[in-house]
C-alpha cells in the first residue's frame, strides 16, 4: 500500500514520555525505536497532536494506590494497574528530549482525573468524558487519522478506536509503535483493529 499525505490528515503521537522508556518507571520494551520513524513522520503532516499521560499522585492506575501489583487486574474492574508513571510536572511525564515535532498543533494530557483512567486521546475510559480532540479535528477539516507511539496495545489502541468511533479513517503505523503485551492484549488489539476497520500501515508505505 502506498499512501500519499493529504492536508486532511493527522498525525497523532501517543505518550513518547520519558517514563516508558528504557531507564523509566513504566518501560516498554524497545521504546526507544519509536523515535527516529515519528521525526520523520511528523516533518509530513501539517496537523500533528501530541498527547502525554499525566497523573496526579495516588492515581486510580497505580497499583501503590490500591496496594497491589504492577500489571494486575484491580478487584471487580477492568482497570489494568500500573506502577506510578507520567505523574504531573514530574520529569517522567515529560516528552523524550529526542523528539522533534516543532509543529504540533494540540498537545491532549490525558488521565488528569484521580477517580478514572485515561487511555484513549479522544475519551476517558469511562467512555463518556471527550478530551474534545474529536471535534477540534472535524473543525479543522481532518478525515484521516495516523496513530503512533506508545504502547501499541493500550493508549495507541484506544486512540485508535475512539478515532474511528469519531468518524475518521485511521490507520496505525506499527513500526512508529511498540506493546506491553500482558494477557494477549497485542493479538487482542489486532482483532479489534480488523474488526473495526483500522488498518495497520508501515512508515514506508507513507510518500
Amino acid at each position: 500500500m502506498a499512501i500519499t499525505i493529504q492536508p486532511t490528515d493527522a498525525l497523532i503521537v501517543v505518550d513518547v514520555q520519558n517514563d516508558f522508556f528504557p531507564g523509566g518507571a513504566l518501560a516498554v520494551a524497545d521504546g526507544d525505536a519509536v523515535i527516529a520513524p515519528i521525526n520523520t513522520l511528523a516533518t509530513r503532516f501539517s496537523h500533528v497532536i501530541v498527547t502525554q499521560d499525566w497523573h496526579p499522585t495516588g492515581h486510580i492506575s497505580f497499583a501503590s494506590t490500591h496496594d497491589r501489583q504492577p500489571f494486575e487486574l484491580h478487584l471487580g474492574t477492568q482497570q489494568r494497574l500500573w506502577p506510578d508513571h507520567c505523574v504531573a510536572h514530574s520529569e517522567g511525564a515529560a516528552l523524550h528530549p529526542e523528539l522533534n515535532i516543532p509543529r504540533a498543533k494540540h498537545t491532549i494530557r490525558k488521565g488528569q482525573r484521580t477517580e478514572v483512567d485515561s487511555y484513549s486521546a479522544f475519551l476517558e475510559n469511562d467512555g463518556v468524558t471527550s478530551t474534545g480532540l474529536a471535534a477540534k479535528l472535524h473543525a479543522d477539516g481532518i478525515q484521516r487519522v495516523f496513530v503512533t507511539g506508545l504502547a501499541y496495545d493500550f493508549c495507541v489502541a484506544a486512540t485508535a478506536r475512539d478515532a474511528r468511533t469519531a468518524g475518521f479513517a485511521v490507520f496505525v503505523i506499527e513500526d512508529a509503535c511498540r506493546a506491553v503485551d500482558v494477557d494477549n492484549s497485542v493479538a487482542e488489539t489486532n482483532s479489534h483493529f480488523a474488526a473495526e476497520e483500522i488498518t495497520r500501515i508501515r512508515a514506508s508505505e507513507i510518500l
